[in-house]
């Protein structure tokens, strides 16, 4: 039986199954707990950026300090498969427990670290749990509650995710003012603390023990070619050049040991990303847009911060709060299209309109200049937000809801993980051409010591040198960085387009109307959606 005869089955069950007040009670108890998770990794993707030249200076690692960020991308993105595997061989609540002392372990030791090594190889604890945190806290509610009334829910994690993008910059340069950078990290324990034991003692989901075996070859396969990939992302362009023997060697090495990994994967009984699943044309059509939308959202509007500081003036606090526009147009359309998917029951509208008003929106911010005003600016990002909010989401709610419950976490972890490498593909690729742009304006008219200054990257990094430089240079840079961003978000229309073009292949299952498990809200056991259609329970 194909995974969407199955699935099909399982929407024939016609019985709904309403909450009780107790029952509701605990699952809000368990969303704070679970947003809780989300929100501390979602965060410190973030939240050293503002740190990393204090700590560059405490520590004395200037030459490594790209690597603190890097470490927990790499670990976080890797461990992905085998956290949503793991969970689904083993039980979800288990191993989130297990991912929040891995993340809160990593953060005690990066606060206390003493020298930049140390802090690199905490953040890549930190990160692996990191992982478990972002994959869990999805399936789980993937798990106890029905995907008709997810949306409503699923809404809100968004929401957080969205959110701690802005409050990750912003508290860790307050932290670092007001107190050390190593709050940033201790800051996480507290957290974490009330997080795990609100799991403990509300979530409860049945696990039957069954003996599985690991796909530890494909997971070494998958880690080292996901690996190869970041590196390539992360080196390409900035300390080799796109087409040195170092960034040619990690393409070609990276893409041989992924096609080993489909080798591996077709051969072994319980792979790590089973392949049935790109059977399956709704997983397919989600994570192509999945991926498409990681692309273009980490790609480009990495950059806004960047344009209003460098053009706008405006201090690294300054230009986090001036980000929430964005945000606010997040916060809107999670929650209104979470609440229209649980009414509806229909969710392939969202991602078809999402990424057209995201498009619209990226038109918008390819008027960005020099003269224009920030209200201009605020709309632009206002409508990239509802853009956004609209896709990322209901993608969760589509590709849980196209699966048997013995691939929910697997497929939780794919999609997930196809958004994150869209993100390091687009910050690569919309990376190199803003570099390229940008000299390509400078080297016609700026002088060597100010050519050398932007290549040096040090303005970058300080975007306040701008403003003591002499008129004339001042503002040959900041015409330039403006030219060079209107470029950025022209290159990632396309991208934007194609995610429209992708969201109408996506198949609209209807939506289950009871849950997988729902032990995890209630004392009482509950029914199943279709007695015997998932043996993995």
């Amino acid at each position: 039986m194909s995974v969407t005869d199955d699935v099909q089955s399982v929407v024939e069950a016609p019985e709904e199954h309403e909450f009780t007040k107790d029952e509701h009670r605990k699952i809000l108890v368990i969303l704070f707990a679970l947003m809780l998770g989300m929100f501390l990794a979602a965060l410190d993707q973030t939240i050293v950026a503002t740190a990393l030249p204090t700590i560059a200076g405490d520590l004395r690692g200037l030459n490594h300090l790209s690597w603190v960020v890097t470490a927990y991308l790499i670990t976080s993105t890797i461990s992905l498969p085998l956290w949503g595997k793991f969970g689904d061989l083993y039980g979800r609540k288990n191993f989130f427990q297990i991912a929040i002392i891995i993340f809160l372990i990593g953060s005690m030791l990066s606060g206390l670290s003493q020298t930049m090594v140390e802090l690199i190889s905490c953040r890549a604890i930190q990160g692996m749990g990191a992982g478990g945190l972002m994959v869990g806290s999805q399936a789980i509610i993937g798990d106890i509650i029905p995907p008709r009334q997810r949306g409503r829910y699923m809404g809100y994690f968004g929401a957080v995710f969205g959110l701690s993008s802005i409050l990750g910059p912003l508290a860790g340069g307050w932290f670092t003012q007001h107190a050390s950078w190593r709050w940033i990290f201790y800051i996480n324990v507290p957290i974490g603390i009330v997080a795990l034991f609100a799991i403990a003692i509300v979530l409860h989901i049945p696990v039957k023990r069954v003996h599985h075996q690991i796909d530890w070859w494909g997971t070494a396969l998958l880690s080292s070619g996901v690996v190869g990939i970041i590196l390539l992302t992360t080196w390409g362009g900035q300390e080799y050049a796109w087409g040195s023997s170092t960034i040619v060697g990690l393409a070609v090495l990276s893409a041989i040991l992924l096609v080993v990994f489909c080798f591996v994967e077709a051969k072994v009984s319980e792979p790590i990303i089973p392949l049935n699943l790109f059977r399956n044309r709704t997983f397919n059509a989600a994570s192509g847009v999945g991926f498409v939308i990681g692309f273009t959202m980490f790609g480009s509007i990495v950059y806004l911060p960047l344009y209003l500081q460098i053009v706008h003036g405006a201090s690294p606090t300054l230009s986090g709060l001036e980000l929430l526009p964005m945000v606010g147009g997040m916060l809107i359309t999670f929650i209104l299209s979470g609440q229209l998917v649980s009414r509806t029951g229909r969710y392939k509208i969202f991602p078809i309109v999402g990424s057209a008003v995201l498009t619209l929106g990226l038109v918008f911010l390819t008027r960005l200049g020099p003269d224009t005003s920030f209200s201009y600016a605020a709309i632009g990002m206002f409508v990239v937000g509802l853009g956004m909010g609209l896709v990322m989401q209901v993608l969760v709610v589509a590709v849980q809801n196209a699966v048997p419950h013995s691939q929910l976490g697997t497929a939780t972890a794919t999609a997930t993980f196809f958004r994150t490498i869209g993100g390091a593909f687009g910050v690569a690729v919309l990376g190199a051409v803003f570099n390229s742009r940008l000299l390509s304006q400078l080297r016609a008219n700026a002088s060597p010591a100010l050519l050398k200054l932007i290549q040096g990257g040090n303005i970058a990094e300080n975007p306040a040198q701008i403003h003591r430089l002499p008129l004339a240079e001042r503002t040959l840079v900041i015409n330039a960085f403006s030219h060079t961003l209107q470029t950025v978000f022209v290159v990632a229309i396309p991208f934007a387009v194609v995610a429209f073009i992708v969201s109408w292949f996506m198949k609209e299952i209807p939506l289950r109307q009871r849950a997988h498990v729902t032990e995890g809200i209630g004392k009482r056991p509950m029914a199943l959606d279709a007695p015997g259609e998932y043996p993995g329970l």
